[in-house]
């Protein structure tokens, strides 16, 4: 299967089956089987996902991609050699980052409701002609792409989550900040923009706030 055709809902599949990591092998750039250059297609997806991941608090470095060909077996060998080891060093997914297990559930759920925008947001905002590894990455990695991720991506995600969680029950905004790893003064920002679009209220008599 052309790496192209690799989807962030299989990468949030594994994440969300226990994957503490996932690689993905892809033909060398510019040496494409297909017209449709889909090894540039799935870089472009990793860096997306790899700084979606870094907005929630999750190490990018769980999600990797490696370019070798299909006669190059010692190659590919290191590329996953080297994964595992880093993968071990980091720890299992969550724990390593000091996520409880609910609150890597929410974040993974809030990015897997996310995922029919990201593909729209990929397609429209941030597809782009370059052919170098280099030159993506200092695309992925400017202050141009850093402000747009903020402001497309930022605010969702975490009202996503905190929506997720609030629909289990009521929370303060401490209790909520402790469960997500968010600072409570995003919290607080963040409820208040749902409580304007009507997502939330504050319930006086469990002095929590409620999905409305």
């Amino acid at each position: 299967m052309c790496s192209g055709r690799v989807d962030p809902a299989f990468v949030l599949r594994a994440f969300s089956k226990g994957a503490d990591g996932v690689f993905i092998g892809a033909c060398h750039l510019n040496e494409c089987n297909y017209i449709t250059n889909g090894n540039f297609q799935a870089l472009s997806m990793v860096s997306i996902f790899r700084k979606i991941m870094e907005h929630v608090g999750l190490n990018p470095e769980r999600l990797k991609i490696g370019f070798v060909s299909g006669s190059e077996a010692g190659l590919f060998i290191e590329h996953v050699s080297a994964f595992v080891e880093k993968i071990k060093d980091l720890g299992p997914i969550g724990k390593g980052e000091g996520l409880s297990e609910t609150g890597l559930k929410l974040k993974l759920e809030a990015i897997t409701a996310l995922i029919p925008y990201i593909r729209l947001v990929e397609r429209e905002r941030l597809r782009i002609s370059l052919k170098t590894e280099e030159e993506i990455e200092r695309f992925f990695s400017s202050d141009e792409v850093n402000g747009l991720f903020e402001e497309l991506f930022a605010g969702k995600l975490a009202i996503g989550q905190i929506m997720l969680l609030l629909r289990e029950g009521p929370r303060s905004t401490g209790e909520i900040s402790e469960t997500l790893g968010l600072s409570p003064s995003e919290v607080s920002r963040r409820l208040n923009a749902s409580s304007r679009l009507g997502l939330v209220r504050y319930d006086a008599g469990c002095k929590r706030f409620v999905a409305a």
